[in-house]
């Protein structure tokens, strides 16, 4: 009766041997050097052939628990804490996790086995498989700097989604720099562009997505000039190339710093950058390699390169023959120095910093103003005594109150500035009424309100008594 045998490759080679031995075309020397066994052993071999044929040179252990088996009671305590802690960690994170935080030490790949027997992990070979055309890495540190933002919950439901802006080196695979923000805009990208060139220098290119801030889709509209964006411009003066391209780097973040910002309770974005230069360490040393060339193509700074001066958003404006110029509903005046008085009808630079400093400059020197704010609210003092002045005071706070204040629609997203002087205050607030919000559809609904009605016949009733 014929039966199936299971053997391994090895024993299918020693089978073959055996076999040749037995008709006389190998000796058991011979066989015992290519085998790499005592003769012995090959003796030991040609008996268990001799008495079951094929199947005495099975291994006995095959279809056997194994004698390092973990046990069962282990691997429940181990599958607990992942269903309890890890539930949606990768086998990888997970066993580091648990060696880290529970000191217990299990295999990645038995964990993995584990966890999709336990209905916890899908294997790769069972999810949707994804294309993707290779790209080499370059040679050498600092040639070629991935930049890349992801908007996220970083935080899950803990705090506010918010934005990764996130710079990996290309030869390495090492990051060299992290940015919570509250969303993707330039002076954000300026922040932290700043903060990496002052830590390791000028690479050759930042390579990012073809994102507004990086690549500019109407040059004609935005920059007449040059075409650039204000971060392509801030590059351009440093003598740094940046390539648009579509890969991200983000995705391997997302899995691991979403769960260590987890597992370390963090939720806010102050706390997150305090937290970013000890994920970046561990990051890089497990995921870190060695470039093919040790040269650091970063380079220092020339002499008449100013970082700085560099990083921040430019505007040109005309200055008028009054010596004032208008910048996002902001007249700026400037003090009447001879400086000054020689640059009327002339342009003059508006450099607006991402930590909110606003200078006016020729391109030399930094000319001093005053500033007048055309969307500033009324504000009524407390100690007002006249009657019909309060009134009406009172009357256009509560006008301001439904009208929809805002800066230009060409001017910058103010999210990354920690301090400006580009706030909008609201007067009714200050006396005490309570702000209405934007209403919908044309102006003309807000004066239609009967509640305003009644205010402003109101007002202009005791007007007329008091006349």
């Amino acid at each position: 009766m014929s039966c199936l045998i299971t053997m391994s490759q090895k024993e299918l080679h020693r089978l073959e041997l055996i076999q040749r031995i037995r008709g006389r075309s190998l000796s058991v020397v011979q066989a015992a050097e290519l085998l790499g066994l005592s003769r012995s052993q090959v003796h030991r071999l040609l008996q268990a052939y001799d008495l079951a044929g094929a199947d005495g040179l099975v291994s006995k252990k095959r279809g056997r628990p194994s004698n390092r088996r973990h046990s069962e009671d282990f691997r429940n305590l181990v599958l607990d804490l992942v269903r309890e802690h890890y539930a949606d960690f990768g086998p990888t994170l997970a066993a580091e996790k648990l060696l880290e935080r529970h000191r217990i030490a299990v295999s990645k790949e038995t964990l993995r086995q584990w966890m999709m027997e336990a209905g916890i992990w899908v294997s790769r070979r069972e999810r949707k498989k994804r294309v993707f055309q290779p790209r080499g890495r370059r040679d050498c540190f600092g040639e070629l700097v991935q930049i890349d933002g992801s908007l996220h919950w970083w935080f899950e439901n803990r705090g506010p989604k918010c934005a990764l802006l996130v710079y990996i080196d290309d030869a390495t695979g090492k990051l060299l720099h992290l940015r919570f923000a509250g969303s993707e805009n330039t002076f954000d990208y300026l922040h932290a562009t700043k903060a990496y060139l002052q830590q390791w220098g000028k690479p050759i290119a930042f390579y990012s997505d073809k994102h507004g801030i990086f690549r500019t889709t109407h040059a004609s509209k935005k920059d007449r000039t040059s075409g650039l964006t204000q971060f392509g411009r801030a590059l351009y003066e440093l003598n740094i190339d940046i390539i648009c391209g579509v890969e991200r780097a983000n995705q391997t973040l997302q899995d691991r710093l979403v769960k260590e910002l987890r597992l370390r309770g963090i939720d806010t974005i102050a706390a997150a950058n305090a937290y970013a230069p000890e994920f970046m360490a561990d990051f890089n040393r497990r995921f870190g390699k060695a470039p093919r060339n040790p040269k650091d193509m970063h380079r220092p700074f020339a002499a008449h390169e100013n970082l700085d001066g560099a990083m921040c958003r430019k505007e040109i404006r005309k200055l008028s023959n009054s010596l004032t110029l208008r910048y996002d509903k902001v007249m700026f005046i400037l003090d009447p120095t001879d400086r000054a008085a020689a640059l009327a009808g002339k342009k003059v630079v508006v450099c607006d910093y991402p930590d909110g400093r606003l200078e006016i400059t020729d391109g030399e020197a930094t000319l001093p103003y005053r500033t007048f704010d055309t969307l500033r609210s009324v504000h009524r003092s407390e100690g007002v005594e006249n009657k019909r002045l309060d009134d009406m005071l009172a009357l256009v706070a509560e006008m301001q109150a439904g009208r929809e204040q805002q800066r230009s629609k060409g001017g910058p997203r103010r999210t990354g500035q920690t301090d400006h002087m580009f706030g909008i205050r609201d007067g009714s607030q200050s006396n005490g009424y309570q702000k209405r919000g934007t209403k919908p559809g044309p102006k003309t609904d807000f004066t239609k309100d009967p509640v305003v009605i009644a205010k402003r016949q109101q007002a202009l009733a005791q007007l007329k008594a008091a006349e």
